[in-house]
């Protein structure tokens, strides 16, 4: 937009626009709050005094900022020339300043108050012409802070980025956006049905004759983890759902969201996967062995793999708490003050007769990882994930293959071995199905643990949201795919069932 300006100092040209959802947003308060906002480049071809101003008769406050040169919203006070004043009953957006000619100039227009969007006209006073044009910048989600203190995120990414611009603090659960209160919703479904999914397959595991195998040691053991995994998630999403509202917490208790509650979230996770892998070996181990499957051996390979397991997992996972640290940073926070007990978002100019200032103290989880670490994590990652779908896959087409070659090399019938081979993967199909789908599951951990830091969440926090609930779901299907596939395994689960409503009635 050109606007022609005749060399008078009084003269106002306009700009109108507006801020609407399409609108970027950056954290004006440093790294607190969505704030949309519009940046305008000015073009000055002769020097002078230029003043730039809101028209009054708005209804939204707007705050203004003058950058010289350029401006990047992960650093929003680089550059910077001159600000709003909201202090001493003078609450106006106005800002005014010697421009010198053949510079770029950059008037970024936002407002006073987070969440807010409407219409705006830019009232320009100045000497001479002048160009207007609406730019785009992006801001880097990498960057949080303050000026005198920055942290650029690494690899990955978590619920509390996910959530973090989501989640409005000091302001009740039932007043946040219908994405925090369906996530919530979605959370204890699942810890519901996982709960549900731990207890059956504890009550049909706790049978001493399927524990006389490894077997029914490990699937034990998994319907443990998969009780404390849907556990420790609902945990986990609840602990940042509550810090991100209430602003007071003690460090004590943020460290030990940082540092404790993510990384034994982690440790389940794994552990839940290699008892998967385990299971998968035994029964090649028996399908391999046959009449020869010595099932003590079996048990005491089971108690020692379930000793050495979480100490694996626990060693590999050993840097996490040593590179998860609280970053703490502070921003000015501004407080209006009215007469007026009526105060809405949209707020009109004439409610205030004062605006206070105070520091805010922020405090965010983050993770400082070297290189070295960071290419040790990719690695530890891969193995956790990897490893044991190869060992359920290679189990299940062991298994598969195997019977059929013993049985078209016993030459009890005429079937060749394609034969033999096309019955048993109809007969064990759920043998290849289940590592796949578990894998699938998977891999949306796999994808956000992977994922640049940089990325944005709030673009598209539903996909990023439903991406971190569908990697949880795994631990929620032990009872699907070992139980109700199984015959003995159904049998056991509801002769279980019946002797436990009999006790309950006596």
């Amino acid at each position: 937009m050109i606007i022609q300006s005749k060399f008078s100092l009084d003269l106002r040209a306009t700009y109108s626009s507006e801020l609407t959802i399409e609108n970027q947003v950056y954290p004006r308060i440093c790294g607190k709050g969505n704030y949309h906002y519009e940046t305008i480049q000015i073009d000055i071809k002769y020097k002078g005094s230029y003043t730039f101003d809101i028209d009054t008769n708005s209804s939204i406050l707007f705050y203004g900022y003058l950058y010289k040169n350029s401006f990047d919203p992960s650093y929003p006070n680089e550059n910077l020339l001159i600000q709003s004043k909201f202090a001493c009953n003078e609450n106006r957006f106005q800002l005014g300043d010697y421009l010198e000619a053949n510079h770029v100039y950059i008037l970024l227009v936002t407002t006073f108050d987070p969440y807010v969007r409407g219409s705006f006209t830019l009232l320009v006073t100045g000497p001479h012409n002048l160009t207007l044009n609406r730019i785009n910048k992006k801001h880097s989600s990498c960057v949080v802070g303050d000026q005198c203190s920055l942290f650029t995120k690494g690899i990955g990414l978590t619920i509390n980025d996910i959530l973090r611009n989501k989640i409005q603090s000091n302001l009740s659960f039932r007043k946040q956006s219908a994405l925090i209160q369906t996530a919530a919703g979605i959370t204890m479904i699942m810890f519901v049905i996982g709960f549900i999914n731990g207890i059956f397959s504890l009550i049909t595991f706790r049978n001493k004759e399927l524990r006389k195998v490894g077997c029914g040691i490990y699937l034990l053991a998994s319907s443990i983890t998969s009780l404390l995994t849907i556990t420790m998630f609902t945990i986990k999403f609840w602990f940042v759902v509550l810090i991100q509202l209430h602003s007071t917490v003690r460090s004590s208790i943020l460290r030990t969201d940082c540092v404790f509650i993510g990384s034994v979230l982690k440790v389940c996770l794994y552990l839940d996967g290699w008892l998967n892998a385990c299971v998968a070996i035994e029964r090649t181990v028996n399908v391999s062995k046959g009449v020869n499957f010595n099932q003590k051996m079996s048990r005491h390979a089971a108690r020692w793999i379930l000793l050495m397991l979480p100490i694996f997992i626990m060693g590999t996972l050993i840097h996490e708490p040593i590179y998860h640290e609280l970053f703490e940073y502070t921003n000015p926070k501004y407080n209006p003050i009215s007469n007026s007990n009526n105060l809405t978002m949209n707020m009109t100019m004439k409610n205030y007769t004062n605006i206070g200032y105070e520091n805010e103290h922020n405090v965010l989880c983050v993770i400082r990882y070297p290189r070295s670490v960071q290419t040790y994590n990719t690695i530890a990652l891969f193995i956790h994930l990897v490893v044991p779908f190869l060992v359920n896959l290679f189990s299940a087409l062991f298994i598969i293959f195997g019977t059929a070659r013993r049985r078209s090399t016993a030459k009890t019938n005429q079937k060749s071995f394609k034969e033999h081979a096309v019955n048993q993967i109809r007969e064990h199909k759920q043998l290849l199905i289940s590592p796949f789908i578990l894998l699938l599951l998977a891999v949306p951990r796999l994808i956000m643990s992977l994922i640049s830091g940089c990325v944005d969440p709030s673009e598209n926090p539903w996909l990023y949201l439903c991406g971190y609930f569908i990697s949880f779901t795994p631990p929620m299907l032990v009872f699907t795919v070992f139980v109700l596939p199984s015959e003995l395994y159904r049998k056991t689960f509801k002769d279980s069932m019946t002797r436990w409503r009999q006790e309950t009635h006596q």
